[in-house]
């Protein structure tokens, strides 16, 4: 049997085509092992999206190149963005790669380890379709390596905001929505193997169906997955601001599964950068809308994330970003520095900025969010919560779980105490009886020793 390793690097879009290739490998014959040393093939899932994802991407598959040169793997395959964006540089720079496959190409994983295993002394390979065209959504092939409780499901493809800053329209294409059946017939396999969470993602969720159905088909979507039995949980990311419809809150409203849990990047508050970033939002109308989604769903978790030290920033339309998040006060908020993309227009403008601003300035603004955190922890104390739970720390005796509050990944922790036993998967109530900056701190509530 052949062996494969697979590393998979970036964000949970990645990871679906990840699980994806895991599952055609795995139907064709191929084993799954997790050690370089049983590997006959390995698949690195690149990202380039910043330049860290990128310097890690290639670090990753020289570390691997290394392991072929010692004669244990006689395979090496780079595959996603790295590998669409960069496939010449990878053949000339890393020879030791036998393979290139495009954000589009994953389909043919197996082909292309067959030949590579079975006919040895091939040239490099490279198998880069069009970025433009829609890949087979494989709803019967994917092997889910997110715990088999919590899934990601990848509504769309590409993105066609063209942000000054983004590379990604060049390595994902335009934005292309997978069919409603089969996304639906894929969420309801992922049900019935156990899954509770389900997780859309996709560049941008909000536009789902524009492309194709001629409409904003994102409500249509969520009330057909709410009907599927078993599903307990789903949750919504990457929601542009400014793509959020009335229909679209009153279904997050009305259905009880729909985690009220939004993720809106905005990236920047003071209308010169957002204008520079290519955003499609003002400081006002973000504003607005952060108001009337705590209007209308009071309990709702809004995650953002911002960008420090974009070209031009100054000092004055820093300290407005600042201020806007103290009086904004989001749920949960990541910062990001500015990251210099060849191929994108802001890496054309003037007023470039030196990186221990940017990093100052990213600082100041997690200072700062971690004491709203800090306090909105702090006021969860005593209050009832159900609770995901997501393993067991055997040296602490105490189980880790998430509320609807947080995302995987991203998002803080609950440390559960509980006197019975609980396995991952389990949603269990929970007293919350401890905060800290990020995280909480709860007991297992059981209903014959627990009244209203």
């Amino acid at each position: 049997m052949k062996k494969v390793l697979f590393i998979s690097l970036g964000c949970d879009k990645n990871l679906v085509d990840s699980e994806k290739m895991i599952g055609l490998l795995a139907e064709s014959g191929y084993s799954i092992v997790e050690d370089e040393q049983e590997a006959d093939a390995i698949v690195v899932n690149t990202c380039c999206f910043i330049h860290d994802a990128k310097e890690e991407s290639i670090e990753t598959l020289l570390e691997m190149a290394a392991w072929k040169e010692k004669g244990h793997v006689r395979a090496l395959v780079a595959a996603g963005c790295l590998a669409q964006r960069y496939h010449e540089e990878i053949q000339k720079e890393i020879p030791e790669v036998d393979a290139v496959i495009g954000t589009t190409g994953y389909t043919e994983i197996v082909k292309v380890l067959d030949r590579l295993l079975d006919e040895p002394g091939q040239a490099m390979m490279t198998c880069c379709p069009s970025i433009d065209r829609l890949p087979d959504s494989m709803t019967d092939k994917r092997v889910v390596t997110t715990g088999g409780y919590t899934a990601y499901l990848k509504i769309a493809e590409g993105c066609n905001k063209r942000c000054t800053y983004c590379v990604i329209p060049s390595v994902r294409g335009r934005y292309r929505s997978f069919p409603m059946e089969d996304l639906l017939e894929e969420a309801e396999r992922l049900a019935a193997s156990g899954v509770k969470e389900l997780i859309l993602v996709a560049q941008e969720t909000t536009v789902y169906g524009l492309d194709c159905y001629g409409r904003k088909a994102l409500p249509e979507l969520l009330k057909g997955l709410c009907r599927i039995e078993g599903l307990e949980w789903i949750r919504l990311l990457y929601c542009y601001p400014e793509e959020i419809t009335d229909d679209l809150i009153q279904v997050i409203k009305e259905e009880d599964k729909i985690c009220h849990y939004l993720d809106i990047p905005i990236q920047h508050s003071e209308d010169t950068i957002l204008k520079k970033m290519g955003r499609k939002t003002t400081h006002d109308e973000l504003v607005h809308l952060v108001n009337k989604l705590r209007e209308n769903i009071p309990d709702i978790i809004l995650r953002t994330t911002l960008i420090t030290g974009f070209p031009g920033e100054t000092e004055e339309e820093f300290e407005q970003m600042l201020a806007f998040v103290e009086t904004m006060r989001f749920d949960r908020l990541g910062v990001f520095t500015y990251s210099l993309e060849e191929g994108t227009k802001a890496a054309e403008m003037d007023g470039q900025i030196p990186e221990d601003i940017k990093e100052s300035r990213r600082d100041r603004i997690m200072e700062l969010q971690q004491e709203i955190s800090a306090g909105a922890a702090s006021r969860m104390v005593g209050k009832r919560m159900s609770v995901l739970i997501e393993g067991y720390l055997y040296e602490e005796d105490i189980y880790i779980g998430r509320t609807y509050m947080d995302a995987p990944k991203v998002d803080g922790n609950v440390f559960v105490y509980g006197e019975e036993e609980m396995i991952s998967g389990d949603i269990v109530e929970v007293l919350i009886t401890g905060a800290g900056e990020y995280d909480l701190i709860g007991d297992v509530i059981y209903e014959d020793e627990y009244t209203e």
